[in-house]
């Protein structure tokens, strides 16, 4: 007699999020859900200092409010001409009400405005995993190198993938089909640690 499907509460309200995350885990014997089929769930402030403390908060907080095994990540766009930045506030740069559209025209902005000539930048995915009381049981991180576009190319994915070529292909993450960008994406080398921890804990 087959097991039931596993209940794992991905920690977003993003549905672009969620999407890759059902792909990415098709393969095992989950049920996935977000933050929405849950009533009344308090957002987490991000208060860390790093991608790893965030998806840890996020992680445990939500797992004790949902009371379900919870899969939390903190992702984010470091660029080398920025010293850095955005890191931990990409969704908040340029405030949190500003639309993505905008943050990439600041973004570039702001490296025209450096006159630098080092376009280079990095995905980094921190994965962090909890049971229902908010312990952590698993992490992992994933990095995806490449360099800043001149200007924004293509209309898939979400974020900041319009502006972000990854090393080795003419094409941004916005341009690329979701095939490929799910195979070579920071995410994916995240869940790539993630997925055979997943696999023997569905397994048990």
């Amino acid at each position: 007699m087959s097991k039931p499907p596993l209940p794992i509460t991905i920690a977003t309200f993003n549905t672009g999020k969620l999407r890759e995350y059902r792909s990415m885990l098709s393969g095992l014997n989950v049920d996935l859900q977000d933050l929405s089929d849950f009533n009344n769930v308090q957002e987490i402030a991000e208060t860390a200092a790093t991608f790893a403390g965030n998806a840890a908060l996020k992680a445990s907080g939500y797992a004790e409010l949902t009371r379900t095994l919870t899969l939390a990540d903190d992702s984010g766009l470091e660029v080398a001409a920025m010293g850095g930045r955005p890191g931990v506030l990409s969704a908040r740069y340029g405030g949190a009400a500003t639309s993505f559209d905008d943050k990439m025209r600041l973004i570039l902005a702001e490296i025209a405005e450096n006159r630098s000539a080092d376009r280079s930048a990095r995905f980094v995915c921190e994965i962090a995993v909890a049971d229902e009381r908010g312990i952590i049981l698993y992490k992992s991180r994933g990095v995806c190198s490449g360099t800043i576009a001149l200007e924004p190319r293509g209309k898939g994915g979400f974020g900041y993938d319009p502006i972000f070529l990854p090393d080795g292909l003419d094409q941004s993450f916005g341009e690329l089909s979701p095939s490929v960008k799910q195979r070579i994406s920071h995410r994916a080398a995240a869940f790539d640690q993630i997925i055979p921890y997943l696999r023997d804990y569905t397994a048990i």
